[in-house]
Formats: C-alpha cells, structure tokens, sequence
C-alpha cells in the first residue's frame, strides 16, 4: 500500500495519530463489528479535516472548525452523558467490539485529545493568521488601539455591564446553576482585608453577540478592515467594574457540558406533552459530564469547580484554542464572497418551472423527483403545501413533522388550510431530540388553529417524512403524496443533500393513507408492497432483499447492493452482508457517519467497500439500490426513505422507505449513487481497522467532488 500522504501539520491525511492508534482499532482482531462511539469520532475527524484541507475557502474552514466543536457538544451530552448513567449504575456489558462503558469513557477521551489539539493548532498556526490577512482581524483586548479600548470600555458600560450578574460563593450564596453550553468567567477574589480566596462566577451572555465589532472599517485603500473583539475578553478585561474594591486575583474562562441522555417512561405518561415539557426542565439540571477551561487554567479555581460539580479530572479539558466555537455565527457569516463557496442557488425542476402551472397537474403528467439542495425545496415542497392550503379543491392534508424551523412556512399553510375548513392533520414528533421545545411550540400552534395533532405512538418516535393532500377532480377525490428522505425544514434544505418523491399513483398513496391511519388510527394493515414501513416491515423485507442478492450470486447471475446511508449499526444486516460478501456480491456502503461495519476484511468482507462523502453540503438522504438479477443496473431496483440502517430506525421508529419505479427517475438516482462511489475529491475509504484514507486529498486543480459534479450535473445550459 502506498504511503497515506501528509497534511499541512505533518500528519497522515485520513490517519490518525499514533497514540491513538489502540483507541479505534477494534480490541480484538476477530471482532466483527467496530465501536459506535469510536466510530462516530472518526466521522468527526472527517469533519475537521475540511477545516484543514487547503483547497477549503477561508471562512469555510472556520464553519467547520465551528460544526466540529458543535458536533462534539452532541456528542458528549447523548453518547458521553450516556455512557456515564452506565457507569453510575453499575453497568459492565460490552459493546460489540468488547469494551465495558468505562473502557469505552476512556478510548473516548484518548480519541478526542489529539482531535482537540489539531483543531487548535488549525485554528491558532493557519486560519487566525488567514483571517488576519483577509483583513477579519479577532483581536485580543492587548492588541487593541488605545481608541479602540475607549471603544470597547464605553461599550461594555453601555451594552454589557447592565446585563452581567456577578454570583458569589459564600456561606450565604451556594454554588449557582449553571446552564449546559454557556461560557462564564471564574473569578477569584480577595477581600482586601483578609487572605481566604473567594469564587464568583459571571456568565458570559448568549443574548449578545459573541465578537464586537469595532468603528474603524475603512482604510485610505478603500478596502473594508474587520476588527473584532470577543465578549469574553470584553468582560474578563473589563471585571474589575464588577467587583468594586475587592482584590480580582485570576480569572479563568470555562464551558459545562450536561448529560441530555435522559431516560423516559412513556407507558406511565398520561399526557405525552406533559411528559416532554417536563423532561426538557429535567435536562436543564442533569449531571456535568464535560468541564471545558481556558488555557493555564487557575489550580485553586480547577479543584474548586471539581469539587462543586463533583467531577474527575478525566472530565476536564483544557482549551488550547477558542474556548467556544459557536459564537463565531457572526464571522463565519460576513457578506465574502471570494472566502466562501461559490454562490449556488438551487434550480426549479422542469415540470414545476412554470409558477402559473397547476403542481398537481405536472404531479398527474408524471412522477416528480427532487434533489435537495441542487433543486429548490421552495418551489417543490413549500409550493406543494402552500398550494394544497389555498386550494378551494384540497379536501384534506396529512403530513409528519420531526424537524422543522423556528419561522416554518408550513406552519402558516396548515393554519391557513385548517381556518378555511380543510381537515388538517399534523403528526409532530416531540420526541426529536433538541428539538423538543420547538416541536412543542409548533404543536400548540396547530392546536390553536383547529389543526388534528397527533403525537405518534407510544413507544415509537415517527421519523418519516410524508405529506398527503385530498383533491376533489372531476374524475372523482384524488390522492398526492410526497415521501422524502429530509424533513420538512425549510432551512437544512439549503445545506442538507435530500430526496423526495412525488406521485399521485393510487398503489402509492393508498399505501401512504394507511400509513397515517396507523398513526392516528390504530391501524393494523402490515401488507404493504410499495412501501417498506418500519417497525412493521421493513426489516423483513431489507433481509429478503440481501438475501435474494446472495442467491442470484451463487447462481452465477448479476448480484449487487449500493446503500446510501447516515449510519450504519444494525449487526443483524452486517451478519446478512458479510454472508452476502463472501456469497460474491458486491457490495458498496456510502455511509456519511459512523459505521459499525468491518469492510475488506480477508475471509469475511473482502467484496464490502465503505466509502464516506464530506463536502459542502451534509450528506442526508437515504438511497438502497438492488441489482434484482438486472444486467442493465438502472433495471435493478431503487428506494428512498427515511431510514438508516439501525437498530432504532427500524424497529422503534416509524418510517418509510418508498420504491421508485419509473425509469427516468431511476437513471437520476443511479446517476448520484455512482457519483458518490467515484469520488476522487470528497470520498473517503474505510479500512478494517475503521480509520479511513481520503482519496486524492491534495492539487488544487483536481476532479471535482460529489456536490460541485451535482451542481454541474443541475445547472441549466447557458441560454
């Protein structure tokens, strides 16, 4: 094998560093199946190595550095958190590698350490200094003008002082509570008359931006300068104006991170919302699990907030750059186009360009696919529901809601549509995590307006992404249906790469009907043949798919599965592929995240090639491709939905997968999978010990990746 090239720190692309070569190889060598939290983390080496690679645009790098440390915050609250509730109640089961929740704590912070570091020597050796010559300079309070500190200081009194609350710690004030994620400054303190070291905490605010922007843009060049300072060293430089005549000893800036693993009964819940609502309150005041610090962090202040939030020292992590990545929104965000990705601006699909067209009618012409972002979410799915809301004819909408935005335009169309009269159901999954208060908000919403909302069913989260619409035609009612692999969220269509399916076939939309009845219903119908319908069949059916692959290769006939997937976990499909594997098919696994999988390993997956795209846009929607005994591969058949294969998504989710059986259609989606596994610029290959090699990853005139080849592939002729 050739030597993995080297990155601008001196590193192996796609490797990672030696010390932490014993964290992610699996434990022993037979083990069939990789760590999930190992593996995730190597999804997030991925992540960051956007931020590193050259060819990435300035303040790309920076969001990326900034999604890494996002991804991270995740990461500690659900996996870490919930590793640790293991831990404190005695638990010792292995994960599928072989490691007990405690081993797994410990490979875990091993893994993050040199990650850190190198996000940290990014941030601080390569993109501060770009920034700095892009003219974006984020400044300390020292390298400030002495206008520029008269500035900042009548800004703090103005702006910032009335808002901060300086919380001791005494005899007469305990220890404060500390909100997840929120950055404060600890103080330590001295009354001037005695010698006993005091603790304050003041937080810093989140209601304010995160960088100051400081009056001295132009210059006699005519180009605009950006001068920053944070808000943190606004008010670490500013203290004293808190604490008037007592002695400021140190201060130190730190982060908490709180366990959002929190466990739920929902058999004993008699109000589901109530129940969501209250755990929300919960998670506010679950257990640290990470204590973030600045650099050369006071040792007093060290112990005492190890003390107080009863912490080891494994939980503590000194900050070598930033302390807190995600106030820089407002940089990441400047109007710089030569610092960005180029521009794109998604296309209207051929049969919808025409806004005075009625969609149902380009809906009855033909069966609709859509391809989010490279094809505008506006004027397909948006028109759809604002369409199916004013129309006089529209009977009835159904639609499933896990995601949606703080502002969602569906909101006001299913209003609209229930205040007209139309019978309206909602399904909102509150469950969907993070989003819960968000959800809740919406629901009430709905409820307001008259709309039927229903909060899925009991011991099920429902993650399907499906929209109905009843339409009285002349012909008689009509049914349209859209079934995607991304959520209604007007927002991550922009950024998030998704599918959707439109169609008015009745095979298709009775199926879908049924769908919702066993929503709302009660319904029992598990004979579904268009749709693969999880918890109730589309495990079964996954495995008579592979399984018909394996015969059709001991038959000596053409065998082959492609997977587009966000994860994958579920070991009873990886038993079911390696016999595939070693049956002869071949086998390709695009998955974006983690992956439990053991690929081209000898005697076992030698034909299981996993590959991981990494971009611009995050990678999201869900294609599974059959080859069927077809030599022509477009003859094979193609789904999507919104299932990944795990555990979770098909046995305690409720979920649709959808064939896609028209031939236009599927040459599309051919089209993308064989994009994916061709990519030389943004793929990465997995080995079997679960790191991965990025292909191609220097030259700055090389192919181009998967998502520039797509806006290649949708951008209309000139002319």
């Amino acid at each position: 094998m050739p030597e993995p090239e080297v990155d601008l720190h001196g590193q192996a692309r796609g490797a990672r560093p030696a010390a932490d070569d014993a964290a992610c190889m699996p434990p022993a060598a037979h083990a069939p199946f990789l760590n999930r939290e190992l593996s995730w983390l190597e999804f997030n080496r991925r992540v960051l190595h956007e931020a590193l690679d050259e060819r990435t645009p300035l303040l790309e790098r920076l969001r990326f550095l900034c999604i890494f440390s996002s991804n991270l915050d995740e990461f500690y609250m659900k996996r870490v958190g919930g590793l640790k509730r293991q831990v404190a109640a005695g638990v010792t089961s292995r994960s599928p590698d072989g490691r007990t929740p405690g081993e797994q704590l410990t490979a875990i912070r091993k893994t993050v350490l040199p990650m850190l570091e190198q996000q940290a020597i990014c941030y601080t050796d390569v993109v501060h200094p770009a920034l700095a010559r892009a003219d974006i300079h984020l400044l300390q309070w020292k390298e400030l003008s002495d206008a520029e500190r008269k500035q900042a200081h009548e800004y703090f009194m103005h702006d910032v002082f009335p808002v901060l609350t300086p919380l001791a710690v005494d005899s007469g004030h305990p220890f404060p509570f500390i909100s997840n994620l929120s950055v404060s400054l600890g103080v330590r303190l001295r009354h001037p008359a005695g010698s006993d070291p005091l603790f304050a905490r003041v937080k810093v605010p989140d209601s304010l931006l995160q960088w100051v922007r400081l009056d001295n843009g132009d210059t006699s060049s005519g180009r605009i300068v950006y001068r920053f300072v944070s808000l943190m060293d606004l008010i670490r430089d500013n203290i004293r104006a808190l604490f008037p005549h007592m002695v400021v000893e140190q201060v130190t800036p730190f982060r908490l991170t709180r366990n959002a693993d929190v466990e739920r009964d929902e058999e004993d819940a008699e109000d589901l919302l109530e129940m969501i609502e209250e755990e929300v309150r919960r998670r506010r005041f679950e257990k640290v699990v990470r204590l973030e610090l600045g650099p050369d962090p006071d040792p007093w202040m060290l112990q005492f907030l190890i003390e107080e939030l009863d912490l080891e020292m494994a939980d503590v992590y000194e900050a070598l750059g930033p302390l807190d990545y995600g106030g820089m929104s407002c940089i990441t965000g400047l109007n710089l186009p030569t610092h960005r990705y180029p521009a794109w601006t998604p296309v209207t699909l051929a049969p919808l360009a025409d806004d005075g067209k009625d969609i149902f009618a380009a809906i009855r012409a033909g069966d609709l696919l859509v391809h989010h972002p490279y094809e505008s979410f506006t004027s397909s799915v948006e028109r759809f529901i604002h369409t199916a809301s004013d129309d006089p004819k529209v009977l009835a909408i159904k639609m499933t809601v896990y995601r949606t935005g703080d502002d969602s335009p569906f909101l006001h169309a299913l209003v609209r549509a229930a205040e007209s009269g139309k019978q309206v159901v909602c399904i909102v999954e509150l469950k969907a995590r993070f989003d819960e208060e968000r959800n809740v908000q919406f629901a009430q919403k709905l409820e307001e307006a008259g709309v039927h909302v229903v909060y899925g069913l009991v011991g099920y989260k429902t993650h399907t992404k499906t929209a109905l619409v009843v339409r009285s035609e002349p012909e008689g009612l009509r049914t349209y249906v859209h079934i995607g692999t991304g959520n209604y969220h007007a927002g991550t269509a922009t950024s998030y790469t998704d599918l959707g399916l439109f169609t008015c076939k009745p095979e298709f939309t009775g199926e879908v009907a049924q769908l919702f009845n066993y929503l709302t219903g009660r319904s029992l119908k598990k004979d579904y043949e268009k749709l693969l319908v999880g918890p109730l069949t589309m495990e079964d059916r996954f495995v008579e798919m592979i399984e018909r692959e394996i015969d059709f290769a001991k038959a000596g006939g053409p065998a082959r599965i492609v997977a587009k997937i966000n994860s994958f976990e579920h070991r009873g499909i990886g038993r079911l592929l390696y016999q595939a594997s070693q049956a002869g098919v071949h086998i390709d696994l695009i998955v974006r995240g983690f992956c439990l999988l053991v690929p081209q390993a000898p005697g076992m997956s030698e034909n299981i090639h996993v590959t991981s795209v990494i971009g611009r846009f995050l990678e999201h929607s869900r294609i599974f491709y059959f080859a069927n005994g077809a030599h022509d591969p477009v003859e094979g058949q193609f789904f999507i939905g919104s299932a990944d294969w795990m555990y979770r998504n098909l046995r305690n989710r409720v979920e649709a997968v959808t064939v896609v059986e028209d031939r236009p259609l599927r040459e599309r989606l051919w089209q993308v999978l064989q994009i994916m596994v061709n990519d030389r610029r943004n793929a990465w290959d997995m080995r079997a010990d679960g790191s991965y090699i990025h292909r191609q990853p220097t030259g700055k005139d090389g192919p181009l990746g998967t998502h520039d080849q797509l806006m290649q592939a949708y951008t209309p002729p000139p002319g």
